[in-house]
């Protein structure tokens, strides 16, 4: 006895069923036959695990070390925010590492920007644009707060990332999502009322606020990033191509930043900087920017893996873990003072965190659930008809 045609079609059509309902937006692993890769968004891709580590260790990593390493360099006089946003997004070369070495180990036979089409070419320059302006942002904010404070005002991006994720990519709320934005506004708030006893000596008010303000727009336009990201990666079936859409876009804010350094005389000024103003001498000076652009590097791309392995919340998510270490960091390298208005700020925000995991953990363990259940569901309803032969 063999199965029919017509049962064997049931099948294959269920399968393909169940392929498209897990990925709506990629219509490439299914009908193009042009582009039969695995999906590396999969959680049952033997990949996805490593993948998942290792840019969770670049962001770790990088978050830190940059916030460390731009906060020094302002430290010891370097004092150009340009240069500071120049760093961010030089490092760009570092990217063909993960972009060619998987094809020339034969570790896949994806050619280097294979389907990188005039679309998301667009797509790249135009946020690579964005991140540029983000990065100026958080150069002006990280030159005039301590690193404590604006890491913690930088947490407020996950609160403008879940209203964004809502709009842009249809993030559901629920109420774990609320509780974690009341608790991080919260804590913003604390901080800017104790804003008076954190600000740097020969800081004017001004300035002070200059800083606090232009932390809250890097949060505000990274936010805007993160889903925008998400939305663009949903047609994008592997880590190599978010790495080459990674290169454009750093490309991209590299370009402004060095329109903007050759505008400003911010060549010129490192130049000086490096052998009169530095107070390290010049090779430290040179250290330190060359390790701010691995670092920052790192960063990127954790940040650019977070969003296409998971999602632009939980990269969010990851972020503001992170910034509670910056926030240590801060205290224990710079002696940044942590009073109790910084106390209870960081508790806030290590609450509103932690109801937020709570309930993603709750959302996975359903979601499990109920794909178990449609899966004994559709076992049940394929017919089962012999042809007797």
């Amino acid at each position: 006895m063999t199965p029919s045609k017509n049962n064997t079609n049931e099948i294959e059509s269920i399968d393909q069923e169940t392929i498209e309902e897990a990925h709506p937006n990629l219509p490439s692993l299914v009908n193009n036959k042009k582009h039969l890769h695995p999906d590396q968004k999969s959680i049952t891709n033997k990949r996805y695990i490593p993948l998942l580590v290792i840019n969770y260790l670049l962001l770790f990593v990088g978050s830190i070390s940059s916030s460390l390493l731009s906060k020094y360099y302002f430290i010891h006089k370097g004092s150009s925010k340009w240069v500071s946003t120049w760093v961010q997004c030089a490092g760009f070369p570092l990217l063909m590492i993960p972009i060619c070495l998987p094809y020339l180990i034969k570790f896949t036979r994806r050619k280097p920007f294979t389907d990188f089409n005039t679309k998301m070419l667009s797509l790249s320059i135009f946020v690579g644009v964005m991140l540029g302006l983000n990065n100026l942002l958080i150069s002006w904010g990280v030159a005039y707060l301590p690193v404590s404070t604006s890491a913690l005002l930088l947490s407020s991006q996950l609160v403008f990332n879940l209203i964004l994720s809502a709009i842009i990519v249809k993030q559901k709320i629920t109420f774990s999502n609320l509780n974690c934005v009341i608790l991080l506004t919260l804590s913003s708030i604390i901080l800017a009322l104790d804003s008076s006893n954190e600000r740097p000596k020969g800081l004017s008010q001004r300035n002070y606020f200059i800083g606090f303000f232009c932390t809250i727009g890097a949060g505000l336009l990274f936010a805007l990033y993160l889903p925008v990201m998400e939305k663009i990666y949903k047609k994008v079936y592997c880590y190599e191509m978010v790495m080459e859409m990674q290169l454009v876009m750093e490309i991209a804010a590299t370009t402004l930043a060095t329109v903007g350094m050759a505008w400003d005389g911010g060549f010129s000024q490192m130049k000086e900087e490096s052998q009169r103003i530095f107070d390290k001498g010049s090779t430290v000076y040179w250290v330190t920017v060359m390790a701010n652009v691995v670092t920052w590097q790192f960063c990127f791309m954790g940040t650019a893996g977070m969003v296409f392995l998971t999602s632009s919340l939980t990269g969010g998510i990851c972020m503001t873990a992170l910034l509670s270490m910056n926030v240590l960091g801060g205290v224990v390298v710079f002696k940044d003072a942590f009073d109790g208005f910084k106390a209870v700020s960081t508790i806030l925000c290590v609450w509103g965190f932690c109801s937020y995991v709570y309930g993603m953990y709750n959302k996975t363990v359903e979601e499990k659930a109920r794909m178990r259940n449609k899966n004994e569901s559709s076992t049940e309803l394929i017919p089962i008809k012999n042809d007797v032969s």
